[in-house]
This record gives C-alpha cells, structure tokens and sequence, in this order.
C-alpha cells in the first residue's frame, strides 16, 4: 500500500519522501508524469498532486498554504476527496481552500494569469494536479491536492525560470546559465523568483511534517 505524490521537482519529491510519500516526478511533463504515475499503479491507495505552484487569485502570497477543493484542466473538473482534504485542512488551520488549474504548459506570464483565472475561476495553477486527479479517476482512488504558493498573481518569471527540466525534475544549469548570459537583465528577477521557490519549499516542508505521516490520509487501513 502506498500512497503516490505526483510532483514535478526533486525537491518536491525529496521533501515528499519524508512524509512517506511515493513520489512520481513529471519534470514538467505531463506524458512522464503520467508514464511514471502508470508505472506506480500496482499497490496504490491514494494520490496527492504534492509541491508549489504560482498564484491566480490577488488573495493569494509566496509561503501560502492551498487545498485544493476542485482541480479544472479546459472542459474537464474533478473533485477532490472530501475527507482526506477536511484532514489537512484541520491540520493547517491557516491554509485556504482552493480551485487548482492544472495546464501543461508554464504560464508564466501576468497576463496569461490573469486570463487563466478570469476563464477559469481557479486559485492556483500547477503542471501536475489535472494528471493526477485523471489518474486517480482511471484508477478509483481517493484524490487531493496540496499546494504552497511560489510565484504570485502578479509576477511574471524571467527567461531562465522557464528552461525545461531533465527528466529527474533537476533543473538544466547550462541552460539556465545560458539565459542569463544572453539576457543579464533578468537577473533580478531570477534571484527574486529563486528566494519565493525557497520559501514556498520551506512551507512545503514544515506543512507537511505538521500533517504527519502520509499527510494524514484515512485510506491506509
């Protein structure tokens, strides 16, 4: 029995695995992340879409807690399982429920986030909750998602933010170095983007030794 972190760091999974997670890291990709997802199928219980992701909602700062209620991706809505999220909530008291968009593509733009909230009444978006939440309806398992909040609604990330990943969810550092020599403007923004990762990855890990073990799901018998 296990329970399956859809993640699309090393990060995130290095920080699930403390928790008892099994994580399955996409790398930004969603045809990995659902190859890796299938290839964990066998003994799972549960799924959570486990790490950070950017703002939507004016509401919404780096460092912010976000439970997801519904996960949207275009004409397709799932929902997530009602007692496990009650579970979490209950242990982040300061966390905030949330519509979560899941996309495979970084949007990464303020004006795309813009669009993407006004069209689809979500909180937050990330590249992993909408093949998650798939995955877990292909495979009639309970579902959440649990998200810190990185960039916020009105950043817009620099070049070099956007390199693909390897396929281990590391980033590519030629590449990214690459970006900077061709464009140094953006290196302040790379620096600011980088100082919100690393407080989104340390709310992610101290809101997930708060929950415990699993993250507290009720479907480990």
């Amino acid at each position: 029995m296990s329970i399956l972190a859809a993640t699309g760091l090393a990060k995130e999974a290095r920080i699930a695995k403390r928790v008892g997670l099994k994580p399955a890291i996409g790398g930004g990709s969603s045809e990995l992340l659902t190859k890796r997802l299938d290839e964990a199928a066998d003994g799972a219980t549960a799924i959570v879409s486990f790490g950070i992701a950017g703002a939507l909602a004016p509401l919404l700062r780096t460092g912010d807690a976000v439970i997801g209620t519904h996960v949207v991706a275009g004409n397709e809505h799932y929902t997530c399982d009602a007692a496990w999220s009650q579970i979490l909530r209950s242990k982040l008291a300061y966390s905030r429920p949330a519509i979560i968009a899941g996309v495979d593509e970084v949007v990464s733009h303020i004006g795309a986030k813009r669009a993407l909230f006004r069209d689809s009444g979500a909180h937050a978006v990330d590249m992993e909750s909408h093949i998650a939440a798939r995955f877990a309806k292909q495979h009639s398992l309970p579902f959440v998602v649990l998200r810190i909040i990185s960039d916020g609604y009105q950043r817009t990330l620099p070049p070099a933010a956007l390199e693909p990943l390897k396929p281990n969810g590391k980033p590519r550092l030629l590449a990214v170095l690459k970006s900077v020599a061709g464009d140094p403007e953006q290196i302040p923004e790379l620096i600011q983007t980088g100082q919100e990762a690393g407080k989104a990855f340390r709310a992610l890990l101290r809101c997930s030794r708060l929950i415990g073990f699993g993250l507290g799901c009720p479907y480990l018998g």
